[in-house]
């Protein structure tokens, strides 16, 4: 279910919050209109955090890696990169407006990227909004194999570290079907948010600077 909002009209950090709250996300139909479209999805993508499915191959990747990880360090980058064209889309729903509210929800401490640097290159990351315990994972986006999915893994290993119990993908594809994601219809996800707003997590449980054998460990111990 999508219903178009009046471009006119002023989307404040807060309520994109309280949207969220509700099960509700924005998108922008191309880069290009200024209008954002409020998104119901009837199936909605979920990632269940404690039966990720890590692969033994990207397992050892992660271990050994010799990219570096950030977490909050350059969302323009990020935003710009989940905005990039790529094989098999030309065009972007993150228009001028999203890249604004989300920096808003960014400077507030609501919005966070995890990065993946080569050097002085970011070859991969992806941004979300985190709300109680719940995280909204917004975009992802990867110019060097396997650094989306290396985002992934810190994303999760963190998020399990700072006790969230939910993580909405929003929908499932096939690059995320591979981890474990799942569809909700609209009624379980819902019951599945309202769980997830009543208890408090910490995005910053584990320190920003975690290496991959720490994500690694937390995820494996998790099983």
């Amino acid at each position: 279910m999508a219903s178009r909002d009046d471009p006119m009209f002023e989307i404040t950090p807060q309520v994109l919050l309280k949207a969220y709250s509700c099960g509700i996300f924005p998108m922008a139909e191309s880069a290009d209109d200024p209008a954002l479209y409020w998104i119901e999805p009837q199936q909605r993508g979920v990632l269940p955090l404690h039966e990720f499915h890590l692969p033994r191959r990207l397992l050892r990747t992660v271990r050994t890696t010799p990219w570096t990880v950030k977490v909050d360090s350059d969302y323009d980058r990020v935003i710009d990169g989940c905005a990039a064209p790529r094989i098999g889309r030309m065009s972007t729903w993150i228009n001028t407006r999203i890249r604004a509210l989300y920096r808003e929800l960014f400077d507030l401490g609501a919005c966070h990227t995890v990065e993946v640097w080569n050097g002085d290159e970011l070859v991969g990351g992806l941004y979300g909004v985190a709300l109680k315990s719940a995280f909204f994972g917004e975009s992802m986006f990867s110019t060097e194999r396997d650094a989306s999915k290396i985002a992934l893994v810190h994303l999760t290993a963190r998020l399990i570290r700072g006790g969230f119990s939910l993580l909405d993908t929003q929908f499932v594809t096939e690059h995320l079907r591979q981890f474990g994601t799942i569809e909700l219809d609209r009624a379980a996800f819902q019951a599945e948010l309202e769980k997830a707003l009543n208890h408090d997590a910490n995005f910053f449980a584990l320190p920003r600077n975690a290496t991959g054998a720490e994500v690694a460990a937390i995820i494996s111990s998790d099983r």
